[in-house]
């Protein structure tokens, strides 16, 4: 027999089937590989930072809430003793001065811009306190001007020699004068007396009480003890608005604690024309009318008013 190669015959069923899984192997390897590099390659997406993000904006809030908070509480002022509208006005520098302030705070101060009380919140902002009041309200006068003096509830260090005339006071209060004999009367009308003149105490810089109390609901009348000119007219610190007039006979009539200020510097007064309405301005515990003679213009020239006032026919 030839040495050559045999070709074996096989059945046409086993040539079929040997194609068949050759084939598919062919076609097997390409899609694994396909799949892997799908697997490879697919990117992730990313997680948004949710929790840092709430963290931050929580954060910001914050810090713009406190400087908030502070602005609020700058926008009000609490009224203490002594207080009047123009002295606000000036030491918080109140854009539009004590007008501004005034319009601002109507509802709470009432139509009487000269008469505050200690424990008022007032509005120092363009928001105001309350609703402003009607259109037809007539205007209110300007707060009398600062007169330093020297004080009755605490000790000052030295006097303080200034008369201020006011910018714009109130106008005067229009009286008949009261008919007196003597030429002198009582600085209101049916006087009760309080605390007394001369009555010791620390709590009075010179060591007693330097006028006599006379009880007076505020807006009570007051008057000119008897001629004289107006040497002040404002507020007085402790004494509050305050008017002090220049007898004919040389001494002084101080009145104190006054709500409504009605004269102004330089005018001239006959006895028992109304000067203003009692109240309790400055450093007082509730209204009255604090009222001295001196025999000088400045605090601690001091005499007995009651005495003074007898010994020219006055009955207390």
């Amino acid at each position: 027999m030839p040495a050559q190669a045999r070709r074996i015959a096989l059945p046409r069923a086993a040539r079929i089937g040997i194609a068949t899984a050759v084939t598919g192997v062919s076609f097997a390897l390409p899609l694994v590989t396909a799949m892997s590099a799908q697997a490879h390659t697919a990117p992730v997406a990313p997680v948004a930072p949710v929790a840092a993000s709430s963290a931050a904006a929580a954060a910001d809030s914050a810090a713009e809430a406190k400087p908030a908070a502070a602005a609020k509480a700058a926008e009000s002022y609490r009224v203490v003793s002594g207080d009047t509208l123009s002295k606000i006005a000036d030491a918080k520098n109140v854009e539009g001065g004590w007008h501004a302030l005034y319009e601002q705070n109507r509802s709470v101060v009432g139509a009487n811009p000269n008469l505050i009380f200690p424990g008022q919140q007032l509005a120092l902002t363009g928001h105001a306190a309350a609703p402003a009041a009607p259109a037809t309200q007539a205007p209110a006068p300007k707060p009398q001007a600062k007169v330093q003096v020297k004080t009755e509830a605490a000790k000052p260090s030295a006097p303080v020699q200034t008369q201020v005339q006011t910018a714009a006071p109130a106008p005067a209060v229009t009286a008949a004068p009261v008919a007196a004999t003597s030429g002198y009367v009582a600085p209101l009308a049916n006087p009760k007396l309080g605390t007394a003149y001369g009555v010791a105490g620390s709590m009075w810089a010179s060591g007693h009480h330097t006028g006599q109390d006379f009880v007076a609901s505020t807006g009570t009348p007051l008057r000119a003890v008897a001629n004289g000119v107006v040497v002040k007219a404002g507020n007085g610190g402790a004494y509050g608005n305050e008017v002090e007039i220049k007898l004919a006979d040389g001494h002084y009539a101080e009145y104190a604690h006054l709500s409504v200020i009605g004269v102004s510097i330089g005018q001239t007064v006959t006895v028992g024309q109304q000067i203003g309405l009692s109240g309790a301005t400055g450093n007082v515990t509730g209204p009255h009318l604090h009222f001295e003679i001196r025999t000088g213009s400045e605090y601690g020239s001091d005499i007995d008013p009651v005495a003074y006032l007898r010994a020219h026919g006055v009955a207390l």
